[in-house]
């Protein structure tokens, strides 16, 4: 356990202790409280109802969570930074500038800047700062040609010259961002570029008047690509040569056979068609020279022309053919441009030119270019000194609002604003849903947030006006899941009040509330019932259209109808009934005669008793789901690290989802001139039940028989006398009347 000399208070919530941040201390020493007493360790900087320039500030390794100790040493920064840290409790974006802790070489620093800032904006004796004057500020600064970040943009140089080569360094390797949104370039880029084209230029200096290396000068480049593009074939024809020259057997074949000129006859024939480019580039036959211009393939006749113009004639003379001897020859002579070319260094400002990027090098733009960025570079304390007012401004704000619902959730159960993890309202089935969270993969996010224990409504939201669709899932904590199902339509309005048009995709089901497993048993009896009535009518209707067929079968086709068997007497349906029918009035005599037994007081309970024996099974199970109810798993299904079981009780549910109710004062005209008439039987079908139980309740009394003098019903037994027993059964025959 972490020793701390601080006292902390602690409220309960959820089910578990949390921490009550209630001065600058209790923030100050946030580091000494025991991190197993935080609600959650870590959550992600996206999908929270927050700011995301704090949430970026806090979190210093970027990557993209806030984790224990990230928090711990923003709140610690922020505490240091202020004479008093209970101004962090008001959540104010503006602050004092006497409330700045001077004390310090880093506080005297940020009142400096702070005042220098204020003074820049005209406010020279301001006491106070706030976000918008430091937003000023940054725009105004960056807005600047040197703001300090170490990018120069074009405009910033101070020749045309310059202007230039800033241009072409953007162009050959791409711009780095300025501040001020301009294109520009950094040290990095400038030494990239200068480092190529010097790279560049020694390479092309090896070869410059170097015979060796451009036998042809300017035209060796012509004279090699020429080579390139006949090589493969001008080496195929040769090793045919030479295998037609070891077997003369093998000429035949080494040539084309006869069938493949067949086939290309029955097209229509192009110089440049595949199949004739795929031929040999002449006649095969034995220690044959190659032909450049006669008898020689005619879809290879123009490179075989070009290789003779800018290659044979230049290097071996004017030749209209060339043995294999020749060809190596001619390859050896354009072999050192091939190896020099081959050692070309990557470069991407090759594409400027040699003559220019010669030009580049010896100006001296490579140095003024340097010292501007220098000259940016220089500012950059004076921007990062706005950064610091601005991230203590930003902490000032909202540090207290972090802690609240991060190390606590105190926001969340407090219920007077939403938790920065609630992204809005969802409004559905006459509801509101206020427990509404962010989701990208529904189906990910389901394996683990049913868990919770919550019902769960995964909707998609999509604002047509602008194309945004996001996906959301709101758990539904009051009320009944009747009329919740897949492709149900609602609205949820976002943190900002803009509405979405929310359709469900998915549904994790679970208890929604107690008063909905209650009455559970007795809608899934009804629906059982209306289930067993429909399949029972669908089969009464194709019945009767069976019949119908066969009727109008009869009728158009007299012949072929069967003849009409009469009705028969189902014995075993009578029999059914009669069992029926038996079952029913021994279940009403039963029940009478029990509730006969007991004072009148006693049946409404007994009716009750009957009522908690049905719903109390499906009760107690729900009562058991509900209150292990836990925000935790929907959370960390989130990206959040929960650190404990954050309870959802029922009455904090009753208040998550507001189910529909009429104001207070408000009036209610129950006529509705649209209602459906309403039928007289299920009112007589109570009625019968509730005097035959009457009569049974009366019967067993004996007021039946006393009202009818002994026609109906049994008589009143009499009580026995002191110290009499109870007489045993009547016997037949003897009489019970109390005058006998």
């Amino acid at each position: 356990m972490l020793q701390t000399n601080h006292t902390w208070k602690f409220f309960r919530a959820g089910g578990v202790d949390q921490v009550r941040f209630e001065s600058g201390e209790d923030l100050a020493n946030l580091d000494q409280l025991d991190q197993k007493l935080w609600v959650a360790l870590a959550c992600p900087t996206t999908g929270l109802e927050f700011d995301q320039a704090t949430l970026a500030l806090v979190d210093t390794d970027h990557d993209g969570r806030i984790r224990a100790p990230e928090l711990i040493a923003a709140v610690k920064w922020a505490a240091g930074l202020l004479k008093n840290p209970d101004s962090l409790l008001k959540g104010e974006p503006v602050l004092r500038l006497d409330a700045i802790n001077d004390a310090t070489p880093e506080g005297k620093q940020i009142l400096a800047s702070a005042k220098r800032i204020l003074a820049s904006l005209g406010k020279p004796d301001a006491t106070e700062i706030s976000l918008s004057d430091v937003a000023d500020a940054a725009r105004a600064f960056a807005q600047t040609l040197f703001n300090g970040d170490g990018v120069v943009p074009a405009e910033a140089a101070p020749d045309d010259a310059t202007r230039a080569v800033i241009a072409d360094i953007i162009s050959c390797l791409g711009p780095e961002q300025d501040r001020s949104g301009r294109p520009g370039v950094n040290q990095a880029k400038v030494d990239r570029f200068f480092a190529e084209a010097a790279a560049l230029v020694e390479w092309s200096n090896k070869a410059a008047g170097n015979k060796t290396v451009l036998p042809l000068g300017d035209a060796t480049a012509a004279a090699a690509a020429a080579v390139k593009a006949v090589k493969a074939k001008v080496d195929d024809y040769f090793a045919r040569c030479r295998l037609a020259a070891f077997d003369p057997r093998a000429a035949a074949a080494l040539n084309r056979q006869e069938s493949d000129y067949l086939a290309l006859a029955a097209k229509d024939l192009s110089i440049t068609a595949d199949e004739i480019a795929g031929f040999p580039l002449a006649q095969v036959a034995p220690n044959k020279p190659l032909p450049l211009f006669e008898g020689v393939n005619p879809a290879w006749a123009g490179a075989l022309a070009t290789l003779h113009s800018a290659a044979v004639k230049p290097l071996l003379g004017d030749k209209t053919a060339i043995t294999e001897a020749d060809w190596v020859a001619l390859q050896s002579k354009l072999a050192p441009y091939e190896a020099w070319l081959a050692s070309k260094p990557p470069a991407a400002v090759e594409k400027l030119g040699i003559s220019r990027v010669r030009e580049i090098l010896a100006g001296t733009a490579r140095q003024t270019i340097t010292d501007l960025i220098a000259r940016d570079k220089a500012l950059e304390p004076e921007f990062n000194a706005i950064s610091t007012v601005e991230r203590l401004l930003r902490y000032h704000r909202d540090l207290c609002k972090l802690c609240n619902n991060f190390v606590s959730f105190r926001d969340f159960y407090r219920r007077k604003d939403k938790a920065i993890f609630q992204v809005g309202t969802l409004y559905m089935d006459q509801r509101s849903c206020d427990l509404c969270l962010p989701v990208e993969d529904v189906g990910k996010h389901a394996a683990l947030a049913g868990l919770a224990g919550m019902y769960l409504a995964y909707c998609e939201c999509t604002r047509k006006s602008t194309g945004e669709k996001r996906l959301i899932v709101a758990a539904f904590t009051d009320g009944d899941s009747d009329n919740l199902m897949v492709g149900r339509n609602g609205i949820f309005y976002d943190r900002k009040g803009r509405d979405w048009d929310a359709t469900i995709i998915k549904i994790v089901e679970n208890p929604i509330s107690l008063r909905q497993a209650f009455w559970s048993p007795y809608k899934k009896f009804v629906r059982m019932i209306e289930e067993y009535a429909a399949k029972r009518a669908a089969a009464a209707e194709a019945a009767t259209t069976a019949k119908l067929e066969t009727a109008a079968v009869a009728v158009t086709t007299p012949e072929k109808a069967k003849p009409i068997e009469p009705k028969k007497i189902d014995v075993g349906t009578v029999a059914a009934l009669g069992v029926a029918f038996g079952a029913i009035g021994t279940a009403v005599s039963f029940l009478a005669t029990g509730l006969a037994k007991l004072a009148l007081w006693q049946i409404p309970l007994v009716i009750v008793a009957l009522m908690l024996i049905i719903s109390g099974p499906s009760v107690f199970i729900a009562w058991l789901k509900l209150r292990k109810r836990n925000l935790g798993p929907l959370l960390d299904a989130n990206g959040w690290a929960v650190n404990t079981r954050a309870k959802i009780s029922v009455p904090l549910g009753r208040s998550l989802t507001q189910v529909a109710a009429l104001p207070p004062g408000a009036h209610r005209d129950l006529f509705d001139p649209f209602a459906e008439k309403k039928s007289v039987w299920p009112k007589v079908a109570v009625a019968v039940v509730v005097l035959l139980i009457l009569y049974g309740i009366l019967n067993s009394l004996g007021y039946i028989y006393e009202w009818t003098g002994g026609r109906l019903g049994k008589p009143k037994r009499p009580a026995p006398a002191a110290g009499e027993t109870q007489p045993g059964p009547v016997q037949a025959g003897t009489s019970t009347s109390p005058t006998q």
